[in-house]
């Protein structure tokens, strides 16, 4: 069997901490790779063959912002056919757009829960289609 990856992109400890609580309970299967900003995760993209089941990455870091990121993980080969949603506290409609416009598969404010969160994991997990704004889920 396949190990199924996530790969996550945050500059904050306490977020990277509550995904992995929240991952677990939407689906233990899937094991969390972490970056502490967008430096490191094109550092590990570059010197690995690493290819995660979704990326999330947060879109305010330090050094290489969130979009930078995104449009790097975009050019990258192996990664083509890779979810990568936007995992942020800002619900700002031009943060939205302008991350769609990039490439985002999913826009994913952060929710104020872990329960939350596990929800809209799993539903990322199984859901077939799903709309840009991951908030949006009913």
């Amino acid at each position: 069997m396949n190990q199924r990856s996530c790969f996550l992109i945050d500059d904050d400890e306490d977020d990277r901490e509550i995904f992995a609580m929240a991952l677990k309970k939407a689906n233990a299967d899937y094991v969390c790779t972490t970056a502490k900003n967008g430096r490191d995760a094109l550092e590990i993209v570059a010197n690995s063959d690493f290819i995660p089941n979704y990326v999330f990455v947060d879109l305010n870091m330090p050094m290489v912002s969130g979009r930078e990121c995104l449009t790097a993980l975009k050019k990258v080969k192996r990664f083509t056919d890779v979810p990568i949603i936007v995992y942020t506290t800002s619900s700002h409609s031009k943060d939205i757009e302008d991350t769609q416009s990039l490439g985002a598969s999913h826009y994913l404010v952060k929710p104020t829960s872990i329960a939350e969160l596990t929800r809209l994991l799993t539903d990322v997990f199984t859901k077939k289609e799903l709309p840009f704004l991951l908030s949006e889920i009913n």
